[in-house]
């Protein structure tokens, strides 16, 4: 008999990228969400707000192997997934990397200057790091509430997936920031600190590879996912400019700040280790940053054809809205090219 795997808000880019590596692997793929999408053949729909947790308890039917919550957003959702445990089999659970703290106490949604940002050791292992207050305060807090309610239970195996900077296509995607310079023909890229700036991305190829591995080895458990060899700033903007068969100068600047911060800059490395997911689940990556950001890059294209990026992308509006101010930009090249500086 298959086994069956309830990807409850799976429509989104890391959804459709895990539904053919279930498919392949037997197991049958219900995808719970709460409005109408189109997805691969095969795979049962099942229109549910979470909300509703007595529709939920419905949708989820009699016996799901696992159930995989893209959606998890605070301790509420985990506390309704254990009482809805009765037909679930075991939990993968999305949570992210900016639930921990340096040593100091130091975290993501606290940092407003430079000497604020954590000061993490490189690579970030699971097992050794602090991790923020749970609590209700912000994105983080509220995602390690998640975290502590799941893993201080023993009523079912739980994988708490913290994932990097997830790209991939059909998602609101950091990579537009440079996507968007290319269409707009610019000549000049401007990067601070020599673009040495290091936070560990993640495809979605990736991810959904360890969450299959999870769902196949259910247990409790925290594993990082991020891709191998995590690329500097320098290296993502020469992947996506060979993506998209671009040519620019590269502006490296010696220190960060304006008019160069992008979506990845950071005083200070956030690298991920990847020990424990090849310990727990046999986890190899499937792919690299600069062949699977190809694929997002040809999307983001296409997509932003038929929508503007601000509807298409609403997350990265809010945080883009001050990043495609070019007249600032060239203003300040011109000020190097007075100063006598070459660009």
């Amino acid at each position: 008999m298959a086994r069956r795997a309830f990807l409850l808000g799976g429509t989104g880019q890391t959804g459709r990228a895990l539904i053919p590596r279930l498919q392949r692997r037997g197991w049958d793929v219900v995808v719970g969400s709460r409005g109408e999408h189109e997805l691969p053949p095969g795979v049962d729909h099942v229109q549910v707000d979470r909300a509703d947790t007595a529709a939920l308890d419905q949708a989820l039917g009699k016996d799901t192997d696992v159930l995989v919550d893209f959606v998890a957003f605070e301790r509420e959702h985990a506390e309704q997934l254990l009482a809805l445990k009765e037909p679930i089999g075991s939990l993968v659970v999305i949570s992210t990397a900016s639930v921990y703290a340096d040593r100091d106490g130091r975290t993501f949604e606290e940092a407003k200057t430079p000497e604020q940002f954590p000061r993490f050791p490189v690579p970030i292992n699971e097992r050794g790091q602090p991790t923020v207050e749970p609590g209700d305060a912000n994105y983080s807090t509220k995602k390690a509430a998640i975290e502590q309610v799941l893993l201080g239970q023993d009523a079912l195996p739980a994988t708490l997936i913290r994932a990097g900077a997830i790209y991939g296509p059909g998602g609101s995607v950091r990579e537009w920031y440079f996507v968007k310079r290319i269409l707009d023909e610019r000549r000049y890229v401007i990067l601070g600190d020599r673009g040495r700036s290091r936070f560990h991305p993640v495809s979605t190829e990736n991810l959904a590879e360890l969450i299959w591995l999870s769902a196949e080895h259910p247990g409790k458990r925290v594993l990082n996912a991020g891709d191998p060899g995590p690329p500097t700033l320098l290296e993502i903007s020469r992947a996506i400019a060979a993506a998209l068969g671009h040519d620019w100068t590269e502006v490296l600047l010696p220190t960060p700040g304006e008019p160069c911060e992008t979506p990845w800059s950071c005083p200070r490395p956030v690298v991920l280790d990847m020990t424990e997911a090849a310990f727990e689940v046999g986890y190899r990556p499937v792919t690299t940053y600069e062949r699977a950001v190809r694929a997002t890059c040809e999307w983001l294209v296409e997509a932003t054809k038929e929508r503007p990026w601000e509807e298409l992308m609403p997350r990265m509006a809010e945080y883009m809205q001050d990043s495609f101010k070019y007249d600032a930009e060239d203003e300040f090249l011109s000020g190097l090219i007075k100063a006598g500086s070459s660009v």
